[in-house]
């Protein structure tokens, strides 16, 4: 019979973006989708500022927040490449 698994990785698009830029741990980091129409991913920080999932980029970009929001097109080719290394031994 086969197994199957199903794994969470919070905010982890965002995350993802920050691996290779340690100067974003802690910052607020959003990932937006195709065609950088709105925002599929959030870190800690950007939840708390009040950027919510869905929310069309265009409604965001020029709003002021009390500190700089770093803004990620997606990247699906990283996402796999990341996600395939979590889920194998290699």
């Amino acid at each position: 019979m086969p197994m199957f698994g199903l794994a969470d990785v919070n905010a982890f698009y965002a995350s993802c973006e920050a691996l290779f830029r340690p100067d974003l741990r802690g910052k607020p980091v959003v990932v937006l989708s195709n065609n950088d129409g709105c925002v599929i991913a959030r870190s800690a920080s950007a939840k708390k500022l009040g950027i919510k999932m869905g929310t069309p980029w265009f409604q965001i970009k020029n709003q002021l927040y009390p500190e700089k929001v770093f803004i990620f097109s997606s990247n699906y080719g990283l996402y796999h490449i990341m996600w395939n290394a979590i889920c194998t031994n290699n």
